[in-house]
């Protein structure tokens, strides 16, 4: 049984020669045309669940998206792993679109919507549970938990765009080259369909007192 799971990776390794080949038969520069830059136009904020892959739900090719994953797809100003993948993507790589992507049956959200502890994670749910408590009125006027708990995934979306919208990084951009748009969607793991939630336009500053009117160099 052991023996059987250690060499299970090894999967992977074959199935990495077959994707490969599969794209060198489609284009023999493929990896070539790659290999000193990328010029992606979209940074994907996603969650880490293994069952949403960006790339592939989006129909994407490598060098198309920039990718951060965490629980539960968070953007908290004192992330500083988040916040140097934004920096980079908007400032160096021009992205012209950061989405938030979410789903339905996400394990962070719905841990934060309990009141086990889980150890450390608990501070990384905590910013969920700030968001339910910013919704409660709505969320707790919802008697069905599911249809609560898929609420409470859209809604902790929707805060992580306007998290994007408050960050100096992205208004600095917005002031100098009008961009980016900030999106807002869910993932349905039933359907494997995207939801478009919400979109902040370049400049489109959800609320006045998160404005910075000047940035340093």
């Amino acid at each position: 049984m052991e023996n059987n799971q250690m060499e299970g990776f090894k999967k992977l390794l074959l199935s990495n020669q077959a994707w490969v080949q599969e794209k060198l038969d489609l284009r023999a520069d493929f990896f070539l045309r790659m290999k000193d830059h990328q010029e992606p136009e979209y940074l994907w904020i996603g969650c880490s669940d293994s069952r949403v892959p960006a790339e592939d739900i989006t129909g994407t090719e490598p060098g198309e998206l920039f990718v951060h994953r965490n629980i539960a797809n968070l953007v908290i100003h004192t992330d500083l792993n988040l916040m140097s993948v934004l920096q980079y993507a908007v400032d160096h790589l021009k992205v012209k679109h950061v989405i938030v992507c979410g789903h339905y049956g996400c394990g962070g959200v719905n841990a934060a919507l309990s009141r086990k502890s889980f150890g450390l994670i608990n501070k990384w749910l905590r910013n969920i549970k700030d968001v339910y408590r910013n919704y409660s009125r709505e969320l707790e006027s919802l008697t069905d938990p599911d249809h609560r708990f898929r609420r409470l995934v859209e809604l902790n979306v929707m805060e992580q765009v306007r998290n994007l919208a408050e960050t100096s990084i992205v208004q600095k951009a917005w002031q100098q080259e009008g961009r980016p748009w900030l999106h807002g969607w869910v993932y349905d793991l039933h359907t494997g369909r995207l939801k478009d939630l919400t979109l902040i336009h370049p400049g489109d500053l959800p609320d006045d007192i998160y404005q910075y009117e000047s940035f340093e160099n």
